[in-house]
């Protein structure tokens, strides 16, 4: 493997580790913290997640700027080294016990995921060129999700056992270890922007206007951030279902909630990685399809036969990994688009309409708990029939219009 792949996975998986490794120790440990009355625990979990999201709605088009006007290896690298603040102060948080300082540890490394989002995205095209992207997307995708099952599963295992001290090494270390390999990326770059070319609005609803725009000069593209965006909807719904159906109907334990969530993560990371690989012989047509067959199959056995605990988990990891089938084709055509250095932005546009589309999914989640006072099997009928809806337009889109192979 090219020793740059390798720097630029093992930053991704870095900066995803410790993200998900500060989120979940606030989880896991905070809540047995003396925490103010107002604050219980599905209101932090709430603040948590929104404090690593919502960043991606107001900034994402400063990211895309900066992917477009600089060094795409600088601003990764800058924000790798802006990291090692954000640790001292989630250090601190959990030393001293404050919940506040951990929740604005949490804010300030939601704005630094962010900003360097956009950058290190479309360094995979830098690296591979467009016959690498697709492998390249694959893995880095499977790399992010095996960073968030990692730091997901040590957080839980050091809260069963909790130092302090160990979680403030890991939080360091973790950060040294992403700035050191990003520092060893050499990479050429197209040339920046400048002026008028290189010009990103800042306003995020014109920002999207213009962003729909420019990927209308490159056939697919709004398609394909619409297809990421559906895949991270569908992801997040169905995770929040997870854990009312694991609680209200399976009735199991925590640990085996856990272990249920896991075999989903592992089901993505495998279905990223081997689509990565297959896509120049399978053409995404084929992966794309056959993606969105899995789901539609598996969502409609959640949804109609009662199961177990480990056969729902494993027909949950199926959905997962021809989750991963769908989303790499698309990704790799946004890679593979002749958009030069304006493909930050195009990857800045990627990242905020993946925010809406969670937003929506997320709502649409707490409207069917709502109305069906927490029945699992129905969330798991509407994603069935969102994720038939999809099948049936892709085919479609793919069938008539596209130049999709």
């Amino acid at each position: 493997m090219n020793k740059q792949w390798l720097f630029l996975f093992s930053g991704n998986f870095a900066g995803v580790f410790n993200d998900n490794l500060l989120k979940n120790a606030i989880l896991f440990i905070a809540i047995g913290w003396s925490l103010p009355e107002w604050l219980s625990r599905s209101q932090l979990v709430a603040l948590v997640s929104g404090a690593l999201i919502v960043p991606y709605l107001f900034l994402s088009p400063l990211g895309g700027r900066w992917a477009v006007l600089y060094s795409k290896q600088a601003v990764f690298r800058w924000f790798k080294l802006i990291e090692f603040p954000i640790m001292a102060l989630a250090s601190l948080a959990f030393l001293i016990e404050n919940v506040y300082v951990a929740l604005a540890a949490v804010l300030l490394m939601g704005i630094q995921s962010c900003l360097y989002s956009p950058a290190k995205y479309g360094l995979i095209r830098d690296i591979g060129g467009v016959e690498g992207s697709a492998k390249g997307s694959g893995i880095f995708e499977a790399m992010a999700f095996l960073g968030i099952l990692t730091g997901t599963l040590v957080a839980a295992a050091l809260s069963d056992s909790y130092r302090v001290g160990w979680l403030v090494c890991l939080f360091i270390g973790v950060a040294a270890f992403g700035y050191l390999v990003v520092a060893l990326l050499r990479v050429d770059e197209l040339p920046v922007r400048t002026g008028a070319e290189g010009k990103v609005h800042l306003n995020p609803f014109r920002f999207i206007r213009s962003s729909y725009r420019l990927a209308l000069r490159y056939p697919g593209v709004n398609r394909a951030v619409a297809g990421v965006s559906f895949f991270w909807m569908i992801g997040g719904m169905l995770q929040m279902n997870i854990i009312v159906h694991a609680t209200m109907v399976l009735r199991v334990s925590n640990t085996a909630t856990g272990l249920i969530m896991s075999m989903a993560a592992v089901g993505i990371i495998i279905g990223n990685w081997v689509a990565g690989i297959v896509q120049k012989r399978w053409g995404k047509k084929t992966l794309l399809l056959l993606g969105l067959s899995g789901m539609a199959l598996g969502m409609a056995v959640l949804a109609a036969v009662p199961a177990g605990a480990w056969a729902f988990g494993f027909v949950v990891s199926v959905v997962a990994l021809a989750g991963g089938f769908y989303q790499v084709p698309w990704l790799s055509h946004i890679q593979q688009s002749e958009a030069g250095r304006q493909a930050g932005q195009l990857l800045a546009y990627m990242n905020i309409m993946v925010f809406v589309f969670v937003l929506a999914g997320t709502l649409l989640f707490s409207l069917l708990n709502l109305v069906s006072k927490d029945n699992s099997y129905l969330v798991f009928f509407v994603l069935l029939l969102l994720i038939a809806a999809m099948l049936l337009s892709t085919v479609r889109y793919l069938y008539r219009k596209s130049n999709i192979v």
